[in-house]
């Protein structure tokens, strides 16, 4: 049986594949991993000791060595983007009480302030050059709870003890020191990583009823479009503001497969959002699924749409230059 090759090919399937496999088990066998020791601890209780593992390998790959005009794309992208989604989820708490069309607070700032690494590194590959890759040093940053946890502190929709905060930030402070002392311990856990997220994402899973994704489901691919347009219309614009080619601002109009995490993460520290926490999971990970698909079909049009352009400003360039000879 090819079990891999079937997830693999799931958008964010990783994440995705193993937190349904929680969310049934625990919604139709709720009991069947409550016999104690470790078997139990690949429940729901788990997920906060494999989360922290996983914030730590996130700190490796984060790295202060980058050119400078890489870091100042990547900062514009990452402002964009996370202030895309800030001032949304304001929107939401204050002009909505907190929910529209079925969607919370939460599940909006998380959707929307969050790229799709694997992807974003992928399409600026294949259709941007080096620089568009390298903009990801920064906006990596994106990545886990603590961003979403310090703007909801900020802004005032989130009341998190400091020391919360601290214990969130600290696994990604002391993965980040050890992995630009060391190159090979970056990469050592930075390959790893893929090993934890399927663990996640099954203790996740093991918090939420299947239930909650009838109410859920449809309200979540609604937050995939508004994600893909939204921010993939600010990001490009940035993108280009900053001299880019737009190419980096469409690969980064994704919700990230892990990020199916945080609602619940912020739930741990703030308990206010945990009756909003499952539901904004599945209406997050709907939308890792939703922006799989568009965003690769934006960043592609938006490529041909700059192929057409240069070649299009040649034969102009051309044009001018014969009615010049001729006039001559």
């Amino acid at each position: 049986m090819r079990i891999y090759r079937f997830v693999t090919r799931v958008p964010g399937g990783l994440m995705v594949v193993p937190l349904f496999v929680g969310m049934f088990i625990n919604t139709f066998f709720p009991g069947l991993l409550q016999i104690g020791g470790f078997t139990q601890a690949l429940s729901g209780v788990g997920y906060p000791t494999i989360l922290g593992m996983y914030l730590f390998t996130v700190g490796t790959k984060m790295t202060v060595r980058a050119a400078p005009r890489m870091l100042v794309r990547g900062f514009g992208l990452l402002t964009a983007k996370v202030g895309t989604a800030t001032l949304f989820a304001l929107a939401v708490a204050h002009l909505f009480d907190g929910s529209v069309l079925g969607l919370s607070t939460l599940a909006v700032m998380v959707a929307m302030s969050d790229t799709n690494g694997g992807m974003f590194l992928a399409l600026t590959g294949v259709m941007g050059d080096k620089e568009d890759s390298g903009t990801y040093v920064v906006q990596s940053i994106e990545t886990g709870p603590f961003l979403t946890m310090l703007i909801f502190v900020g802004t005032g929709l989130a009341v998190i003890p400091w020391l919360t905060m601290v214990s969130v930030i600290a696994p990604i402070v002391v993965g980040a020191i050890l992995g630009n002392l060391d190159d090979e311990l970056k990469e050592f856990f930075a390959s790893h990583e893929p090993i934890i997220i399927p663990f996640m994402a099954f203790t996740l899973g093991q918090t939420i009823n299947l239930k909650s994704v009838v109410t859920a489901g449809l309200p979540g691919v609604a937050l995939g479009l508004t994600v893909v347009i939204v921010t993939g219309v600010v990001c490009i614009a940035m993108d280009r503001l900053l001299g880019g080619s737009g190419i980096a601002g469409a690969a980064a109009s994704s919700t990230a497969g892990n990020s199916a995490a945080v609602p619940q993460a912020v739930a741990l520290a703030d308990t206010s959002f945990a009756p909003v926490a499952a539901a904004a999971t599945v209406q997050v990970t709907a939308s890792v699924i939703v922006t799989a698909i568009l965003t690769p079909l934006l960043t592609a049009w938006w490529y041909r749409r700059l192929a057409r352009t240069q070649l299009a400003e040649p034969a102009q360039h051309g044009v001018k230059e014969a009615a010049r000879d001729t006039s001559v």
